[in-house]
């Protein structure tokens, strides 16, 4: 067994039997340690209760209980956190993060709580695309994630990235009020997720309006009255909510429904790290990355494909497709220059590909 597997059993297993108790004493060894070229902020999420009691037993947060808003500041990150209770077992989190360094943040269950929330979470971050030394191009990195309790999530942030998610915490007692209505075409589907055993799904950019919903959302959230204002705040929640619903099915991760480990999502997790750490290369391979990893191929693969909908080569590609959709439409940079940042050593290549994955040319995008 490699020195990396010895480390990553000893920290989940010493995770493993955290408690809010003993959350302080154990925190001082674990936070900000460095793994990996990522510093870990890890927390425990039985519910959004504990998240927060977790979080403020951190020492480097400020609490402004009248706000319901956390605050860190430090040379790693800068973020806020605005928290509510919509309605009893519906939360909205609200999270907002400037990156400085490389950093993981990671969850984890007190196994002495119950934990009785999924987590349906809407993210949008910008990072800066180097295409020559002097210049850096903004790009936008969405996803989406839909967690059952339970589920240990590890969350990778670049340094240079900002931006921000909103966390829908849902207990199954409020989805099926919420969810059963014959107006709701896959309410059957989603109770059957709600029934299902830990597991974790993450989508792209699949919501066309997401983006504006999510601003609106924030901007009203900023101006909210925490006494009064719930009930607007669960209409644009939900807004937000059904979009995804309405696009999240065109593949079949939520019916079928597969569980996995946690220590298999923890794996996917990585694999998909190092993959967006070479999209500028080409594809280094299922066997590479599960070496990095350290575990099969076949398993990585498999894994891979229930959590995220894609091979990890198609991944890689469709990665490699949007960023270069998004420099075509915010740059001037030469075609010849994307098809090298998206993994491509031939324009020609490039634009067959770009063609396929889009229906469009590249001078149709780049008038």
């Amino acid at each position: 067994m490699s020195a990396s597997v010895t480390f990553t059993a000893l920290l989940l297993s010493i995770f493993k039997f955290m408690t809010l108790d003993n959350w302080p004493k154990n925190i001082q060894q674990y936070l900000f340690l460095l793994k990996d070229d990522f510093f870990q902020i890890p927390y425990l999420f039985n519910s959004p209760e504990i998240m927060i009691d977790s979080l403020l037993k951190i020492p480097v947060m400020n609490h402004l209980p009248s706000k319901q808003v956390i605050k860190l500041k430090t040379s790693l990150c800068k973020a806020k956190m605005c928290y509510r209770e919509i309605e009893d077992g519906f939360w909205l989190l609200a999270i907002y993060m400037t990156i400085k360094e490389n950093i993981v943040t990671r969850s984890f269950y007190d196994q002495n709580k119950v934990s009785d929330y999924y987590l349906l979470t809407f993210s949008v971050f910008e990072y800066k695309v180097h295409v020559k030394e002097e210049e850096e191009i903004p790009i936008l990195s969405t996803c989406w994630t839909f967690s059952k309790p339970e589920t240990e999530i590890s969350s990778y942030f670049y340094k240079g990235a900002n931006g921000g998610f909103f966390s829908f915490a849902i207990t199954k007692d409020w989805a099926s009020k919420n969810f059963s209505s014959k107006k709701f075409k896959h309410s059957r589907a989603i109770k059957k997720f709600f029934n299902g055993e830990r597991g974790s799904y993450t989508w792209m950019d699949i919501a066309p309006k997401a983006h504006e919903m999510g601003a609106e959302l924030s901007a009203y959230l900023k101006e909210a009255n925490i006494e009064t204002d719930n009930p607007a705040l669960k209409k644009k929640s939900m807004k937000l909510i059904m979009e995804f619903f309405d696009n999240a099915f065109d593949d079949s991760r939520i019916i079928d429904n597969v569980s996995l480990s946690n220590l298999d999502y923890h794996n996917v997790a990585k694999a998909e790290k190092i993959i967006l750490q070479n999209l500028h290369l080409p594809f280094i391979g299922i066997e590479t990355i599960a070496q990095e990893v350290h575990t099969s191929p076949t398993k990585l693969k498999s894994n891979f494909k229930i959590v995220f909908g894609f091979s990890m080569l198609q991944y890689h590609k469709e990665k490699n497709m949007l960023l270069a959709m998004q420099l075509l439409q915010n740059s001037n940079i030469h075609v010849q220059n994307i098809a090298l940042l998206a993994g491509y050593d031939s324009a020609s290549r490039f634009a067959a590909s770009f063609k396929k994955r889009f229906g469009q040319l590249l001078s149709e995008v780049r008038f």
